[in-house]
């Protein structure tokens, strides 16, 4: 891909200003552990909710969702659009309790909740498993999409990949382990924008371009199943909108509740878990995840799927594993000169802001959870040593890097690996008999379950390999067998009682579950229907006069039901 000065120039200025981000706040994050890994707990709600954006924006979304949306059409998204469901459940019913609890990290949260010996050998062991082991595959399909993107705008030979890669890597470290969380949030602010504004130009560009026509031009050669929002369900799996009913139950009904995510934790965790956390306060918590929640699944994913239909007609033999790369031609052959290097930058700061966050929220788990728990009460050196954390996860991930081959295979892990661990994550918050040695059970279930469906049951029946999407019998019986096991680890083993200290935290103003309830599924129907009215608007379907009478409902709705609850974010 050619590249002219001034697209050089946009990149060069765009590394200047984050590099300044992270130093101007260099200074504020040496303060303590508090202010190095929750911003002093003083961030307010609308720059969390951007920053949490922009961290789920990595360089590799955009392209998966072309991918999708050349094998399943618009409703292959739904792989993702189901999650909603349980973060709008986060918003509403523990996000304030994050914010209240007064931790550092949500691991720290176990000792809190569970007590013993077991509760502090399960905290341990998921700052090492969660910090490190699932963070550095996430870190590694980032980095392998930003590959792609690196070999196809600048040519870099395959042996050059991953020294490049260690580059750019090293500029997201320096400027985290410096600025702690208050330089990643910020930096993520202005990424967010300009990857969305690059993505929303490339749109409508290559939309309005001779060669695509507009939408009546995708519409005349794409078919009709293409542009469809729901996927049809039947026995004939494999024809891009049809999916097994089996397959639409596990994406609608189980996937939300029961699977652990990076970045969808039920009950919230992870990431999402430490921006409530560092909040100005409990409203500001909500109003962050309520924020994200919006942006994320109704604001953001158009500009990408427009890119990714054009593509479907631009490059109609694209071979199947290079459908995603679409998404990356169509940048190449229809940006004009500087416009190219927006959408590079574009592309770096997804990248960058995803990075940052990761390595910020493993290194808090290292530290926390396991330097200064098991090795001394070490609080002045807590940053310090959180600096060192920091590039030593950099490395790890890089060599993991190196030995990941498809995204896809990365995706389908952590799913799997994380199913039926979710549903105890949620149960815990409300049935006191739960114990620290039945989350260890839930932890390591989903894994021995995913050895015997892909590395047993799969000798004799391929199809336990196919994935979620093909065939989601392998996600099922994990999610059985996972829930099975914790269930009776619970009941064999002695029986427990909410800790005092646990209970004294989350005291407080009791809102009503129904009022809670209430507040979750309108909020989700007005998400849902936004979404759907902006797509039909753009694709000038009447289907969208219906979505938008939805979305009105729905949105007088939450409006009068935030104010009887008195919320203003």
């Amino acid at each position: 891909m050619k590249l002219v000065f001034w697209d050089y120039l946009i990149v060069a200025l765009y590394i200047v200003l984050t590099v300044f981000v992270g130093l101007y706040f260099k200074k504020r994050a040496e303060k303590s552990a508090d202010d190095f890994f929750l911003g002093g707990r003083s961030i307010p709600w609308w720059a969390l909710g951007i920053s949490m954006v922009a961290t789920t924006f990595a360089a590799d979304t955009p392209l998966a969702v072309t991918e999708l949306v050349a094998q399943y059409g618009i409703a292959g998204n739904w792989l993702w659009w189901n999650m909603l469901i349980g973060g709008m459940f986060t918003v509403f019913f523990f996000a304030r309790y994050w914010r209240r609890l007064n931790i550092l990290t949500d691991l720290e949260f176990i000792e809190l909740r569970y007590q013993g010996k077991s509760a502090a050998v399960l905290r341990g062991f998921r700052a090492l498993y969660f910090g490190v082991f699932m963070n550095a595959l996430v870190i590694g399909w980032v980095n392998l999409a930003m590959m792609g993107i690196v070999k196809v705008f600048f040519g870099v030979p395959d042996s050059l990949l991953l020294p490049v890669m260690f580059g750019l890597m090293l500029l997201v470290a320096i400027y985290s382990a410096v600025s702690g969380l208050l330089g990643v949030v910020y930096t993520d602010v202005f990424q967010f924008f300009l990857a969305i504004i690059g993505c929303i130009v490339l749109a409508v560009i290559v939309l309005n371009s001779p060669e695509v026509g507009g939408v009546q031009g995708l519409k005349a050669d794409l078919p009709a199943w293409t542009f469809s929002f729901f996927p049809t369900t039947g026995a004939d799996v494999g024809k891009g909108f049809v999916i097994s009913i089996g397959t639409f139950l596990a994406l609608l009904g189980v996937q939300w509740w029961s699977s652990w995510y990076p970045g969808n934790e039920p009950g919230g965790g992870g990431y999402i878990a430490q921006r409530m956390m560092s909040a100005k306060n409990e409203k500001h918590a909500l109003g962050a995840t309520l924020f994200f929640q919006i942006a994320h699944y109704a604001l953001r994913p158009w500009p990408w799927i427009i890119v990714a239909l054009c593509a479907l007609k631009l490059y109609p033999d694209l071979a199947v594993a290079d459908k995603k790369l679409g998404f990356l031609y169509v940048m190449r052959d229809f940006l004009p000169a500087g416009l190219k290097g927006l959408l590079l930058v574009a592309f770096f700061s997804a990248y960058m802001s995803t990075i940052s966050t990761q390595l910020n929220w493993g290194t808090s788990y290292i530290v926390n959870d396991f330097y200064l728990r098991f090795w001394g009460n070490h609080k002045e050196k807590a940053v310090l040593f959180g600096r060192i954390v920091t590039f030593a996860l950099m490395l790890i991930a890089l060599f993991v890097t190196s030995l990941m081959e498809t995204i896809s295979g990365v995706w389908q892990f952590l799913i799997e690996c994380g199913a039926g661990l979710g549903l105890i994550l949620i149960i815990r918050w409300f049935w006191g008999r739960i114990n620290a040695i039945a989350e260890i059970v839930a932890t390591v279930a989903p894994i021995l379950a995913y050895i015997l469906t892909h590395y047993v049951f799969a000798r004799f029946d391929p199809s336990w390999n196919q994935g979620i999407m093909q065939n989601p019998k392998s996600f099922f019986f994990i999610v059985a067998f996972t829930t099975i096991a914790w269930l009776l680890s619970t009941w064999l083993t002695k029986k427990e009682t909410f800790p005092l200290p646990f209970l004294e935290r989350l005291e407080g103003e009791k809102e009503p579950v129904f009022q809670k309830v209430s507040l979750w599924l309108s909020s989700v129907i007005f998400v849902y229907s936004f979404l759907f009215f902006t797509g039909y608007l753009i694709l000038q379907e009447w289907s969208s006069l219906l979505w938008a009478a939805v979305l009105l409902i729905a949105s007088l709705i939450v409006i009068w039901l935030l104010q009887k609850k008195k919320i203003k974010v």
